[in-house]
């Protein structure tokens, strides 16, 4: 199962190591990442794949919840295919 993650918050150091970290942690593969910049704020989209994982959704989500929390982030995981249908014009 595939999923996107978006991060969003003012810029800082370590925004992409925690949440990386995170995913590695749980053993959730990044396939694909765009991340930029824009007056002071970080966003990042994130393409991600559980197949090797053990770890939900649901349960990733409350891991990154915390890194949220912990760096006044925006951070929303969601079903790959989900996102998808939700973007089409």
């Amino acid at each position: 199962m595939k999923a996107i993650v978006t991060v969003v918050g003012e810029d800082k150091t370590g925004i992409i190591a925690k949440v990386s970290n995170v995913l590695y942690e749980n053993e959730v593969n990044i396939q694909d990442i765009s991340q930029t910049i824009m007056q002071n704020m970080f966003t990042m989209i994130m393409l991600v794949d559980f197949r090797s994982s053990l770890i939900s959704i649901d349960e990733i989500t409350e891991k990154l919840d915390e890194v949220a929390k912990e760096m006044a982030l925006s951070i929303h995981v969601q079903r790959e295919e989900i996102f998808t249908s939700m973007h089409r014009i």
